[in-house]
């Protein structure tokens, strides 16, 4: 591409020249918001369809009389926003949930025992049962389950169910048997490090394993083959897209995962962009160290940054707390990571010139991480290095100016606050709960907010994160005017998260975030404009379509009748 001798600032602003052989496309809709502050609102995009790039954004009768010969695409009275990104998210967790028994919302132990006993009818003898999305606060009982309640129905097949947070999972006898027959007995007193074990009072498993306790059962499920895998990955990001995704921001790839993403982008079947974060001090962030950040050439994947972890969550109280647990004494949560172990850790990705991204959900947790990261920033903590805290879910009121301090991204999820919203002061009390889910606290201090879903945790739909950013209501309506409502979001301040903040958050803001003459021609088309809704319906508006690289990616099907 080559730039104009002089850019039309009104009109056509930066405007980039396609070679001669190049085939443009010209798209009209009624309203398209750009998300540039320089010019917020268009008519018309046109773009290269050599290389996916924007040539021109600005209003129809200027774009059309620049290039008159384009393939036009009258999308009529609908809404174009850039694409959107998932600034936090589990791809391949995804395409294993959905490879699962869906217990999300289930509202007792007995309705999980029907989901459970329905999609066992799928598998075969001896076959383990997985499941996920179980979440003992929704039930009357909001106890933590135990083995027993799962025996009677599974006596001899395994089985393991990951608890809504991906942070305990619940299992029968038959499980704990495998394990204890493989490794050490699980009762007595001691407890793995970074997880928990749950007993009852003669020192017996109860069946719930916390944090790192799990991977005691976990490690002996059978690991799907490369076909499985690569199968399940296209299942996720096919719906990663279909709900208007165009970017995800993967927390937590292995070498072997990468592998997978590699081998689907070489054959052209990625259909949105991946920032892979590698997963904490292992194999893939050795290989960074080794070869140096990796960007596939066809600009949809890349794997920049290094997700580490430092404690658990709070749903299942394993989130590190500075004080005891308001509902349970003498309980402050769990470390996943040592303090020394994640300060050689960020040390490492720092010397490789890796981004660092942060699980941290707990005040105490996110206390650990901003002291290691202000120790090894140093001097230099005012450079561009973007360091994230993934969730920043409850923080110290005096710490949260340290994450424009120290240059930070405060990388958040709305739906959580609307999911935990029923229980969470329950946990942490009402002084706590003030840094909790706070995200206008962080804008006012100065620190940049990117938003993602943390999918599967919460489902892949940008759309709920959208409406729980403005509303912090449930989807009924509830609590009337919202959740702790000084801290919504505007509807703009909302969508900037879902676009040009979360790829300032994976340094990709030349590329994607906004629609801009030069950058990629990522964008979605919706029924409805999103920043008329004024905190409305947001989660009920229609994607319509998905573009990436000015190539639709999904397409609606037409109601019967239409089309």
């Amino acid at each position: 591409m080559r730039r104009t001798a002089a850019c039309l600032a009104v009109l056509l602003p930066c405007l980039y020249l396609a070679p001669a052989s190049a085939e443009v496309r010209v798209l009209l809709a009624d309203t398209i918001r750009t998300g540039d502050p320089q010019q917020p609102r268009a008519s018309a995009l046109a773009w290269d369809t050599d290389n996916g790039r924007l040539l021109a954004v600005g209003e129809r009768a200027a774009v059309l009389q620049r290039y008159p010969q384009a393939r036009r695409i009258d999308a009529g009275k609908v809404t174009v926003v850039p694409g959107l990104i998932d600034a936090h998210a589990h791809l391949v967790g995804l395409g294993d949930t959905l490879a699962q028994a869906d217990l999300t919302g289930a509202r007792s132990r007995a309705e999980v025992v029907e989901r459970l006993q329905a999609f066992e009818k799928t598998l075969a003898p001896g076959e383990w049962l997985l499941g996920a999305g179980w979440d003992q606060n929704r039930w009357d009982d909001t106890a933590f389950p135990t083995a027993a309640d799962l025996d009677a129905a599974f006596p001899e097949r395994p089985v393991y169910l990951e608890r809504v947070d991906g942070h305990a999972g619940w299992v029968n006898s038959a499980a704990l048997r495998i394990a204890e027959k493989a490794g050490k007995p699980l009762s007595g007193d001691w407890q793995p490090e970074g997880g928990r074990i749950l007993r009852d009072a003669a020192g017996k498993p109860t069946g719930v394993l916390v944090d790192g306790a799990s991977s005691l059962v976990r490690t002996h499920i059978p690991t799907p083959d490369e076909a499985v895998r690569e199968k399940r990955l296209q299942a996720a990001v096919q719906l990663a897209v279909s709900n208007g995704l165009t970017g995800v921001h993967d927390m937590g790839v292995s070498r072997e995962d990468l592998a997978v993403m590699k081998r689907l982008a070489d054959q052209g079947r990625l259909p949105l962009r991946i920032d892979a974060y590698a997963d904490g001090n292992h194999g893939a962030l050795d290989d960074l160290c080794a070869n140096g950040l990796y960007t596939h050439p066809g600009g949809r994947l890349q794997m920049h940054g290094v997700k580490l972890f430092m404690d658990g969550a709070l749903g299942s109280r394993g989130a590190a707390l500075l004080a005891d647990y308001s509902d349970d004494p003498h309980n402050r949560g769990l470390l996943m990571t040592s303090p020394e172990d994640f300060e050689v850790a960020v040390r490492k990705a720092d010397g490789c010139k890796v981004q660092v991204a942060t699980h941290a959900i707990g005040d105490r947790g996110n206390r650990i991480v901003l002291d290691t990261y202000e120790k090894v920033l140093g001097a230099h903590k005012g450079n561009d290095h973007r360091w994230r805290v993934e969730h920043a879910q409850v923080v110290a009121l005096e710490d949260i100016p340290r994450f424009a301090q120290l240059g930070l991204i405060a990388s958040m999820q709305p739906t959580h606050a609307t999911s935990d919203m029923g229980w969470a002061e329950q946990r942490v009390g009402p002084e706590r709960i003030k840094g909790a889910y706070a995200w206008q606290r962080y804008l006012h201090s100065g620190a940049r907010l990117a938003l993602g879903s943390d999918f599967p945790v919460e489902q892949v739909d940008p759309r709920l994160g959208l409406y729980a950013a403005v509303t912090r209501q449930d989807r009924d309506g509830r609590p009337p005017g919202g959740w702790q409502p000084e801290q919504r979001l505007s509807a703009a301040e909302a969508l900037r998260g879902f676009t040009s903040d979360a790829a300032w958050a994976g340094h990709d803001e030349a590329q994607v975030g906004r629609l801009r003459s030069g950058m990629r021609a990522d964008f979605v088309i919706f029924d409805r404009d999103p920043l008329d809704e004024n905190g409305g319906r947001l989660d009920e508006l229609k994607v319509l379509s998905t573009w990436v690289d000015g190539e639709p990616v999904y397409t609606a099907t037409p109601p019967a009748g239409q089309g």
